[in-house]
C-alpha cells in the first residue's frame, strides 16, 4: 500500500498512486455528459469497491465500475462507448456482444487529463485515465451593486428551456414547459364575498348557529357563535391576440390560458379580427388535443387585428359580467388597425368594471423599447403593469405579479 500526497491510501497495481476519488468523479462526470443519470451514491459506491478490493486488470476494473454507476440495461450501451473511449485502444476481455463494431470517440471524451505513463491512448487528447481532477480556474468577481439573490431552482430538463424564445422551441418542449407552469401555481388572489363562513375571531354573531348549538342547553344561548366574510378567488380573464404578427407566440400563450382555466378557474378569449371564447376547449385533460381544438376554433388566426373593438364587444356581450372586479390579461404586441381613440374609449370602460389590469408585450423585452405605437401608447395610462411575455420564465413573473394582488 502507498500513500498519496494528499495522505490518502491507494492500493498498488493498477491503480499504483491514483486518487480513487478524482478518478471516479471525474468518469461518473463523463457518463452524465451523454445522458446516464449517476448520482453521489453510485460514486461513492464505487470508490468503495475499488478500495475493497483494489483492481489489477481491466476486466476487474470495468465490472465494478458498470456495476457500481449503471442502473439500467439501457445505459450499458452508453457506459461501454465511454469506458472504451476514456481507456483508448485498449480491448477488454468482457461482454464480447457489445464490442463486435468500433465505436466513434463520444463528444464527452475530448477533455484533457492526467494520464499515467504506459496506459494506452496516454499520448492522446481524451485518452488514458481520469487519474486527477484538473482545478478550476476562476476568476476574480465582477464588481455589483444589486442585493445577494438566491438562484431559483429548476427542473433539469426545463433549466435549459426557460429562457429560450418561444419560436425557437418545438411542440415537445412548449408542453414541457407548460407544464412547469402550472406546477407555479401554488397562491392566488382571492377577494371578499357576499356569504360568511364560522369563526371563532369573526366580529359578527352568527344568528343561526348560535341558536342551532342552543338545542344542547335547554335552547339557552351560552354560547355566541361567530362568522367572517368568506373569501373566493378573484376571477381571471384573459384575451390573446392570435393576428400575424403574434405567430411565435400563440402556442406559448395559449398554454398559459389552458393553466389558467384549469388551476384558476379563468375565462380565456382569443381575437384577431372576431372575438373567440377558448374556456371550454382549453380545459380538455389531453393538453395537445385541448390546443388543437382552441386552434380550430379561432378561423381568423394570423390575420389582422382589431383590439379595441374586441376589447368593446367583450364588455357589450353576455361575458362582459365576467369582467366585473377581476384580473385582465391582455396579451397582445399592441399593433392594431382600430384608430387609438377606440382604444381609448374601450380601455376607459375595461378599466372601470376591472379590478387590476395586465398587458403582456412580447416586445417589452428587447432593449430600448418604447410603447410608441398608437394603440399601446394609448392604453398604456389604463394599465396596472405592462410585462414582457417572450419567454417561460416571463411567463412565469407574470403568475407571480397576479398571484401578489391583494
Amino acid at each position: 500500500m502507498r500513500r498519496s500526497p494528499n495522505g490518502t491510501t491507494t492500493p498498488g497495481g493498477l491503480l499504483a498512486n491514483v486518487d480513487r476519488a478524482a478518478l471516479a468523479v471525474a468518469f461518473a462526470e463523463r457518463l452524465r455528459r451523454r445522458g446516464v443519470p449517476v448520482g453521489l451514491p453510485a460514486v461513492e459506491a464505487f470508490v468503495r469497491a475499488m478500495e475493497v478490493s483494489p483492481p489489477d486488470s481491466m476486466p476487474r476494473l470495468y465490472w465494478a465500475a458498470r456495476i457500481a454507476l449503471v442502473r439500467h440495461r439501457s445505459e450499458i450501451e452508453i457506459f461501454d462507448a465511454v469506458f472504451a473511449a476514456v481507456f483508448g485502444d485498449v480491448t477488454l476481455g468482457v461482454d464480447p456482444h457489445a464490442r463486435r463494431r468500433r465505436r466513434p470517440l463520444p463528444p464527452a471524451a475530448t477533455g484533457r487529463y492526467i494520464t499515467a505513463p504506459g496506459t494506452a491512448g496516454a499520448n492522446q487528447q481524451g485518452g488514458g485515465l481520469p487519474w486527477a481532477t484538473p482545478p478550476r480556474v476562476i476568476g476574480d468577481a465582477e464588481p455589483s451593486d444589486s442585493p445577494l439573490t438566491v438562484p431559483e431552482p429548476l427542473p433539469s430538463a426545463v433549466a435549459a428551456l426557460a429562457d429560450t424564445p418561444f419560436e425557437h422551441l418545438d411542440d415537445h418542449e412548449l408542453d414541457l414547459l407548460a407544464t412547469w407552469l402550472r406546477s407555479a401555481m401554488t397562491d392566488w388572489p382571492t377577494r371578499r364575498s357576499r356569504r360568511f363562513t364560522p369563526d371563532p375571531r369573526g366580529r359578527r354573531i352568527a344568528l343561526r348557529a348560535t341558536i342551532a348549538r342552543s338545542r344542547r342547553t335547554g335552547w339557552e344561548p351560552l354560547r355566541l357563535m361567530r362568522e367572517r366574510p368568506a373569501r373566493r378567488p378573484r376571477r381571471l380573464v384573459m384575451l390573446c391576440d392570435v393576428s400575424q404578427s403574434m405567430r411565435p407566440n400563440v402556442t406559448a400563450y395559449l398554454h398559459l390560458m389552458r393553466a389558467l382555466a384549469l388551476f384558476a378557474d379563468a375565462e380565456t378569449f382569443a381575437f384577431a379580427t372576431t372575438l373567440t371564447r377558448l374556456t371550454a376547449a382549453l380545459r380538455h385533460r389531453s393538453t395537445r388535443l385541448a390546443i388543437e381544438h382552441a386552434s380550430e376554433k379561432v378561423t381568423d388566426r394570423y390575420g389582422g387585428t382589431r383590439i379595441a373593438t374586441n376589447i368593446a364587444a367583450l364588455l357589450a356581450s353576455h361575458h362582459g359580467g365576467l369582467v366585473r372586479g377581476a384580473v385582465v390579461i391582455i396579451a397582445s404586441d399592441g399593433w392594431d388597425s382600430d384608430p387609438p381613440e377606440a382604444m381609448t374609449a374601450a380601455m376607459t370602460r375595461l378599466r372601470r368594471r376591472a379590478h387590476r389590469v395586465i398587458w403582456l408585450n412580447p416586445r417589452a423585452a428587447a432593449p430600448g423599447f418604447e410603447p410608441r405605437v398608437g394603440a399601446m401608447a394609448a392604453a398604456l395610462p389604463y394599465c396596472d403593469n405592462m410585462l414582457p411575455a417572450d419567454t417561460f420564465h416571463a411567463l412565469r413573473r407574470v403568475i407571480e405579479v397576479v398571484a401578489d394582488i391583494r
